[in-house]
């Protein structure tokens, strides 16, 4: 009964779920409903705004497939015909897959935004009836491969079809079907900035972006100006050949003789020798009637006979210098077209050039916004230095500090940049930055991570220039700095103690200002921050990161494994101040050691002499013994008396030579002797009290 239950309760639970989503098997692609917001979706919009763009350049293409020469007649460039047709195909490809990506891709319901939820619409039937309201119009007419429809199918179609009816109705079609292509480009852009922010991701790409924007609105002018001026020589020729076409003029002309596929007739032959079509036509002949007007460039240049790349570069040219100078170099006849093709030129280079120049600058001017900056600050700078009249020496100091910092970072403010990202995110950057570089110091090697975590989620960077005093010896101490990169030169003179100094070397790995571990360690410490006990003093430029006295004493506050006998004799053993201490303690014991040796070995040697002296004297009364009897008493009287002048002697010697040593010592206390030196005592550095704690 139970399991029933559950069976019914996942079947109803998934029963909202679309049929598209599956839990045992994997749905087959064309059955999947894709989210607008993933990251296939977002590469193939990319994708498709760059095949937009290339199907945009290849359908003026067409526009050059007629071409005219000196038998006064037009033909279609077939080589042409071949690769614009067969690259249009594959473009062709690309917008019906677009349009089946749409039938198959959700939407965000519109009453989900109000509150901000933002739910997908999965269900095909309502994406298929959403799409065929809104875009599937469009799509379709861009989609269509209308040109290869009339190249194929219709001009094999038709008996009579010549070389003009083709160009007529492939440029009608092509201008036609341009429009939906182009109005496809702008929802296409609006998703792209929709779901990343911007279209070029780099200034670079921003400006070759718009500038292939200008560029392509050029080769469309560029191939409209050519085909017009075809279609207006074309023209010309239709009325000569009417002033021809009649019984006066022998042989007749023929409308069919201005297409290059009658080269071969004997009519077309008879009439090319006798017509006045070429003179009459000529843009060179200021004479005739029929005006030219800004077409003439094609005819006067032999553009419309020359091969198609140099054909093509010519029109773009002409397309781009009329764009930019917004037509006013043009020489319009009285042809209504022709004036509304220059007025057309003239408001569409007005609005693209403005449009590139504004975005150009946009662009160029954010790659240089940080380098601007850093001028304007350092103009301000030296105003104020030269307005308070600082020495020359700071002022060289301080531009020497905001070159550096300019550098170092580019004037990119790092703390800004991770106090607007999440706090998971900012862990992890400042885990990736720090780290490394906090594992390096000895002291911080015995941390867990959890504890690494805390102290690198809260350095700062520090930056300090040559010859800077990061803190002087008594002055409080605010930060705790761990060395990246340069030196650092850290001296003592304990409180100012004639003639004592301490100095050391910091490299990177190194750390400095361990008087506020300490103090960040100790139960009851005050608000008061420690003194400093050393001198720190920048050797080079110096890259650091700092942990400040609030960021310490809470990271002591919250985590109990600080307090530790571990980290306590490993802060010992790596702390300058205490193997400071430890050396003098050292060498203050190894004196008072010397000294004791040295008195012991004194008194040794005295003793040495009493014994031999009296090895001496017991030799003389064992000779005076063995003389005789009589004599014997009286010479024992004689050494006892002997012996006693020589105790006083001894003893007399030795208080002249205390005496006389008592006034050498007091004559030698102001000599630089370090026998005669006494050991100034250090005190030892103060440390927590780790007693309230456990490990």
């Amino acid at each position: 009964m139970s399991s029933d239950f559950y069976r019914l309760a996942v079947s109803s639970h998934f029963s909202s779920f679309p049929k598209s989503f599956s839990l045992r098997k994997k749905v087959p692609w064309w059955y999947q409903i894709l989210n607008p917001r993933s990251k296939f979706v977002a590469k193939w919009n990319r994708t498709f705004l760059y095949v937009c763009i290339a199907a945009l350049f290849l359908d003026p293409l067409y526009f050059y497939f007629p071409i005219t020469g000196d038998k006064a007649c037009m033909q279609t460039d077939l080589v042409l015909g071949v690769f614009v047709t067969f690259s249009r195909t594959v473009a062709d490809l690309f917008f019906l897959f677009h349009m089946v990506l749409k039938f198959r891709t959700a939407y965000i319901a519109p009453t989900s935004r109000v509150y901000g939820r933002k739910e997908l619409v999965t269900d095909p039937r309502d994406i298929a009836s959403r799409y065929l309201k809104s875009d599937f119009i469009i799509d379709l007419l861009a989609t269509l491969p209308l040109p290869q429809i009339v190249v194929w199918f219709v001009i094999p179609a038709v008996k009579h079809s010549t070389v003009a009816h083709v160009n007529h109705t492939l440029s009608l079609i092509v201008l036609i079907q341009f429009i939906p292509r182009l109005f496809q480009i702008f929802p296409l852009q609006r998703r792209i900035l929709k779901t990343s922010g911007l279209i070029a991701k780099t200034a670079l790409a921003g400006a070759l972006y718009n500038l292939g924007s200008y560029m392509l609105a050029s080769h469309v002018l560029g191939a409209s100006w050519y085909v017009a001026s075809i279609q207006r020589q074309y023209d010309c020729w239709i009325i000569t050949c009417k002033t021809e076409m009649n019984r006066t003029h022998s042989p007749s002309c023929n409308p069919s003789f201005l297409d290059c596929a009658t080269l071969e007739h004997r009519e077309r032959q008879a009439w090319f020798k006798h017509t006045r079509l070429l003179s009459d036509c000529d843009a060179l002949n200021n004479k005739n009637e029929f005006q030219f007007g800004l077409f003439a460039d094609a005819f006067t240049d032999h553009v419309s006979s020359s091969r198609f790349v140099q054909k093509y570069f010519y029109c773009l040219w002409w397309g781009l210098k009329n764009l930019s100078s917004y037509g006013q170099n043009l020489q319009t006849s009285t042809y209504s077209g022709e004036t509304l093709f220059s007025s057309f030129i003239c408001i569409a280079g007005l609005i693209l050039f403005a449009h590139l120049i504004g975005n150009m600058q946009n662009y160029l001017q954010s790659s240089t916004a940080r380098v601007e900056e850093w001028r304007l600050k350092q103009k301000d700078t030296e105003e104020w230095m030269n307005h308070r009249q600082l020495p020359p020496e700071l002022q060289q100091r301080v531009r020497r500090f905001v070159q550096y910092k300019w550098l170092t970072t580019r004037g990119v403010d790092e703390e800004a940049i991770l106090r607007a990202l999440p706090l998971d995110l900012r862990r992890q950057i400042q885990r990736h930055l720090c780290l490394d570089i906090v594992r390096r110091v000895p002291f911080f090697g015995q941390m867990d991570n959890q504890l690494l975590d805390a102290i690198c989620e809260r350095l700062v960077s520090s930056l300090n220039t040559k010859h800077t005093y990061i803190v002087r010896e008594d002055d409080p101490v605010r930060e705790m700095l761990f060395i990246i990169r340069g030196q650092v030169e850290s001296s003592t003179t304990d409180g100012g103690r004639t003639g004592f100094y301490n100095s050391i070397t910091l490299r990177p790995g190194d750390f400095c200002g361990e008087e506020l571990l300490t103090w960040a360690l100790m139960s009851s410490s005050s608000l008061n921050l420690p003194s400093s006990t050393r001198t720190v003093k920048t050797l080079t430029e110096v890259e650091a990161f700092a942990l400040r006295a609030e960021d310490l004493k809470f990271v002591a506050s919250q985590f109990k494994r600080l307090h530790s006998k571990k980290l306590q004799h490993a802060f010992r053993y790596y702390s300058h101040q205490w193997r400071a201490w430890g050396a003098h303690f050292i060498q203050a014991a190894w004196r008072r050691h010397r000294k004791r040796k040295l008195a012991m070995e004194l008194l040794g040697k005295e003793s040495l002499f009493y014994t031999n002296v009296l090895e001496i004297e017991e030799d003389d009364d064992d000779v005076d013994v063995g003389d005789g009897g009589g004599a014997g008493e009286s010479s024992t009287a004689q050494s006892v008396g002997t012996f006693q002048n020589l105790g006083a002697t001894v003893l007399a010697s030795k208080f002249a030579a205390n005496t006389r040593k008592g006034k050498i010592k007091k004559l030698k206390i102001n000599l630089p002797d370090s026998d005669s030196l006494k050991m100034p005592k250090m005190f030892k550095p103060a440390e927590p009290d780790f007693s309230t704690f456990h490990d």
